[in-house]
């Protein structure tokens, strides 16, 4: 990714998830730009760039929150992968659910990766840190 902006989008209704996963990805080596939507419905329409969203860049990973109003995180992956245009965007179900059903459900809908958000602040910085790791210095993601 040298020289190109790695851009994350944050899909969670928990605003402190939110924040933490903000501040976990602006203490990296190189922050990438972070982006943040609260609902499954809202991160289409930043996806599709519709409304306020028009000049939204395209996401290099989405970390994406299960249970959300309006449109909830297996409805979103479901939608995504199912559109050309956006299927090749690597997704991480980032979640509080431990739920075999969750897990399952979450890689029959194509998800890159699901990670149980930790419940200590610093165990939660360093998966979400880890995860940016991967995807922006390890994983060979298309253009």
């Amino acid at each position: 990714m040298s020289g190109r902006v790695f851009d994350v989008l944050v899909v969670d209704d928990d605003a402190a998830d939110t924040l933490m996963i903000e501040e976990a990805l602006q203490a990296v080596a190189a922050p990438p730009a972070v982006h943040a939507v609260t609902d499954g419905g809202e991160a289409m329409e930043y996806l599709r760039r519709v409304g306020r969203y028009a000049e939204a860049p395209r996401p290099n990973l989405i970390l994406l929150d299960l249970n959300m109003p309006r449109m909830n995180g297996h409805e979103v992956l479901a939608e995504l992968k199912a559109d050309d245009d956006l299927k090749t965007i690597p997704v991480v179900v980032l979640t509080t659910s431990t739920a075999e059903l969750d897990v399952v459900g979450s890689y029959v809908r194509h998800a890159n990766a699901f990670v149980t958000k930790p419940m200590d602040y610093d165990a939660f910085e360093s998966a979400v840190q880890q995860i940016e790791r991967f995807f922006s210095n390890v994983a060979v993601l298309p253009g």
